[in-house]
């Protein structure tokens, strides 16, 4: 992406900010980070651990001044989904496919970043991602609402069977945990009234001091958190295992590329900042694969803090690395404290983050310009009924359905000249316009390719047919960067149908490529002549019948 270079800032100015929007955020991410760890259904100390690594990386190797790289509340959901399917219920198995996993997932980051795929992101259309999101913030929601009233868990992802069994247990709502984790959740709420008042922090300095007596009442606390390093190797899939564990890290690849390019992209064109995709896919690959190694989760640049970085004054990447030392003194200095945070607590900062996922504002757009709003719907419907990860690829291959779709249907316009120019446009959009007598000239819409060439072609048959006296036919290409081996039997069939009826044929703006592509196919009825128009004009000038002489009259 090219945008202009940012203004050049000093180190010393960008010192003072920098570290005090690093102290900032800290206290955002670390229960954040916490609360993860539960989403994914791993122990507390996989989200810190993902956390620091994730800071340090990123504020080492990356090139966004504002991107925080940390567990995602997306990522860690398809986490969720992937080491149930691999592993079940089993806690100790699901945090070992989990490192595996997480492994994997940079490993096919590096591997994408070698071959610099860095526009692998635009697999998933932003109508996809939106609809995704949203689908995917109900199910966590959803999901975190037992830790919020102190119900029994709830497992799957199927929405209808979640909703019942949760509507079942109602019954059993434990008072002290619902009203702390209610509490705490208007707390949030109301703190995103007041300009850099951390409210995250805030629940979590409340909680703790009310640990105590919430525990006498039943209310669940996070309990241990060990950060000793687990220097183990994960635990390799077995023979059969291989190829759905590759998937499940694919899957996470497309979800983590997705939503960091979009937080990093939205920032760098904001401020006028280079953005370097397969750099930063080289070094989510480093943070994800050391993260793996140590037995953290999944990590990508989220929107979340990402924009709470650049709102707290962020001026460099300097402010993340001042992050990272804040969270480790913290787990240092504060840990038992940290384990003492209520559940209910950590469930309504999920609730909270996620939240801002649910505004229907984001699906405007689509319906105000008639435009992809199967796409945005279907991908909120897939998630909320096929599950997470199912969810998300049914979505992205209605997506790619609904692009073949469009681009297989035919669409193919008949050209006239407006009045005093010299330019051609749709004869129905524009009645004025005049054909010329004995030419038809015509344009495909859509770029020829193996799903609409023989579509579109007999649609021009049909033209023909219908244009009694046509000598000349004019097909303008400009819609076409290149043609494959289908588009190209299909066009030499076409020029071998109008020859046999005596109708010459004219193509005109051909792409430089189309134009080589044609000359080295040596179509007997296409000759080289008929490929030198660079404009419509060019080739109907070049295609009208010489006038007749006048005569004049015998005196």
């Amino acid at each position: 992406m090219s945008a202009r270079p940012a203004a050049a800032v000093s180190p010393g100015s960008t010192l003072g900010v920098d570290v005090l929007a690093g102290l900032s955020i800290a206290g955002l991410l670390l229960p954040e980070a916490v609360a993860y760890s539960g989403i994914a259904g791993l122990p507390p100390q996989a989200g810190v651990i993902a956390l620091l690594v994730g800071l340090v990386c990123y504020g080492l190797l990356g090139r966004s001044r504002y991107a925080i790289v940390s567990a995602t509340s997306s990522s860690a959901a398809v986490l969720a989904a992937g080491t149930l399917a691999l592993a079940g219920p089993a806690g100790a198995s699901r945090a070992a496919v989990a490192a595996t996993l997480v492994l994997l997932t940079g490993g096919c980051f590096l591997v994408a970043g070698f071959a610099r795929l860095g526009g692998l992101s635009h697999l998933i259309a932003r109508p996809v991602l939106r609809g995704f999101t949203f689908g995917l913030a109900c199910v966590i929601a959803l999901k975190q609402l037992p830790n919020l009233f102190g119900l029994p868990g709830l497992h799957g992802d199927f929405v209808p069977l979640l909703l019942m069994t949760l509507f079942k247990s109602i019954g059993q709502i434990q008072p002290a945990t619902m009203g702390a984790g209610v509490v705490a959740l208007l707390l949030l709420f109301l703190c995103e009234r007041v300009r850099r008042l951390p409210g995250s922090l805030l629940v979590i300095v409340l909680g703790v001091a009310a640990s105590g007596w919430l525990a006498q009442y039943g209310v669940t606390l996070t309990g241990v958190i060990n950060l000793t390093p687990d220097w183990s190797m994960p635990a390799w899939p077995s023979s059969g295992e291989w190829l759905p564990s590759i998937e499940l890290a694919a899957a996470l690849l497309l979800v983590l590329y997705a939503e960091s390019y979009g937080a990093i992209r939205a920032f760098a064109l904001k401020h006028g900042d280079p953005v370097d995709a397969n750099r930063d896919l080289l070094v989510l690959g480093v943070a994800n694969a050391l993260s793996g190694l140590l037995h953290g989760m999944p990590l990508g640049a989220g929107y979340s803090g990402t924009s709470a970085n650049e709102a707290a004054g962020a001026r460099s990447r300097l402010a993340g690395l001042v992050a990272a030392g804040s969270v480790l003194l913290m787990v240092l200095l504060l840990l038992r404290w940290i384990e003492r945070i209520p559940e209910p607590v950590l469930a309504a900062i999920v609730i909270h983050a996620v939240s801002k996922s649910w505004r229907l504002a984001v699906f405007r757009p689509y319906l105000q310009w008639k435009r992809d709003r199967l796409v945005a719907l279907a991908a909120v419907l897939a998630v909320l009924a096929l599950g997470i990860l199912n969810g998300l690829l049914v979505a992205i291959a209605f997506s790619l359905v609904m692009l073949l779709r469009q681009l297989a249907t035919p669409r193919l316009s008949v050209l006239g000249q407006l009045p005093g120019s010299h330019d051609f446009v749709d004869i129905a959009e524009h009645p004025s316009a005049h054909e010329q007598a004995g030419m038809l000239i015509l344009r495909p819409e859509e770029p020829l390719f193996f799903a609409n060439a023989e579509s579109i072609l007999a649609l021009a048959r049909q033209r023909v047919d219908e244009h009694a006296g046509t000598r000349v036919v004019v097909l303008s290409l400009e819609e076409s960067s290149d043609l494959d081996s289908t588009a190209l039997e299909a066009l030499a069939d076409f020029a071998t149908w109008l020859s046999a009826r005596d109708i010459m044929l004219r193509v005109a703006r051909l792409k430089d490529a189309v134009r080589d592509l044609l000359l080295r196919a040596t179509l007997p009825q296409l000759l080289p002549q008929a490929l030198d128009f660079w404009s419509v004009e060019d080739a109907a000038l070049a295609a009208a019948p010489a006038p007749q002489p006048t005569r004049k009259p015998l005196q």
